[in-house]
């Protein structure tokens, strides 16, 4: 085994979309304020009867059927959130439950919206160690849950939704599909991003996420990159955390990747947060924007003021 690789992906929203007009009509913004600070236009939100590990399954069911395995073929289930309501059974147990797997290890990883990138790297060091075969990576979060709908800076960015990966080892004649992980924190300013309280609230210091965001990630991002041996420029995609269309772009000119499609699902989708990369990179895979075997950057980025990245290559 030279290392491992993204077999397959698979994406779930809830049916109820909330636009702009909509959320004028709950709090004090509109469809031109949101815009021109966001790039938000929509975002799907999920009813009562929706838990997060509900559209973890469906992400996940996609995934297993794209890449042609059963969930029997499975034994190790990551999931990256940070909205789940219980703390036990974990999310990672009760999708597990949901897709009648047999007897996986199940863990859930809260990083955030770096989660996801946090969870793939976990992944990808299990199969490598020997001490898993076949993964199932999920990012899925219920961001309308912890939403304060009376906030117009905060609740215009949030969605829900869930993202899956299957990773497998790769084979001789592959190469690796997933390149070294590079990830930190700075955590003296976690507080920029949270989600705490009873009952746990999102909020964020928005120009503080902001700046850090422009000026101290890119760097990092082009480090990616260069521990992966793949130049910017030869880059076929970027994922970046879909968190604000004014932190996606400039941070994507940053990196330097001029001939990559720029994932933008956060237009559509809002701030997924975990499960804004899978889902972006799934979506870019399904319509054929990207070709099977291209490199992609996945970079997330976030609460705790965590990153988290490796280039893949696409399924």
């Amino acid at each position: 085994m030279t290392g491992t690789r993204i077999a397959a992906l698979g994406h779930y929203q809830p049916a109820k979309v909330l636009t702009n007009d909509d959320l004028a009509v709950m709090v004090d913004t509109n469809d031109e304020w949101i815009s021109s600070r966001v790039g938000i236009k929509t975002r799907h939100v999920s009813g009562p009867d929706e838990p997060v590990d509900e559209l973890a399954a469906h992400a996940a069911a996609k995934a297993l059927a794209s890449a042609g395995l059963t969930p029997a073929d499975i034994d190790l289930v990551l999931v990256a959130t940070s909205t789940a309501t219980d703390r036990s059974p974990n999310t990672a147990a009760r999708v597990a439950a949901r897709l009648s797997m047999e007897s996986p290890a199940v863990m859930d990883l809260n990083v955030v919206c770096a989660g996801f990138t946090h969870a793939l790297a976990t992944a990808d060091h299990a199969i490598r160690a020997g001490s898993a075969a076949r993964a199932l990576v999920i990012g899925a979060d219920t961001m309308s849950a912890v939403a304060d709908w009376t906030d117009r800076t905060s609740c215009v960015l949030v969605g829900d939704g869930a993202g899956a990966a299957v990773v497998v080892a790769a084979g001789e004649s592959e190469g690796p599909g997933i390149s070294p992980v590079l990830w930190g924190s700075v955590p003296q300013m976690g507080r920029a991003v949270r989600i705490e309280g009873t009952p746990p609230r999102f909020a964020q210091e928005g120009q503080t996420v902001y700046r850090w965001a422009t000026t101290q990630l890119p760097p990092i991002a082009r480090q990616v990159c260069e521990r992966a041996g793949v130049a910017p420029e030869d880059l076929a995609a970027v994922v970046l955390h879909q968190a604000n269309l004014r932190i996606i772009e400039p941070v994507a000119q940053k990196i330097g990747a001029v001939n990559a499609v720029i994932a933008r699902d956060v237009v559509e989708s809002g701030n997924t947060s975990a499960a804004s990369i899978p889902m972006a990179l799934s979506k870019l895979v399904a319509r054929g924007e990207v070709e099977s075997g291209a490199p992609a950057l996945l970079f997330g980025f976030g609460g705790n003021l965590s990153y988290a990245g490796q280039v893949v290559r696409c399924p």
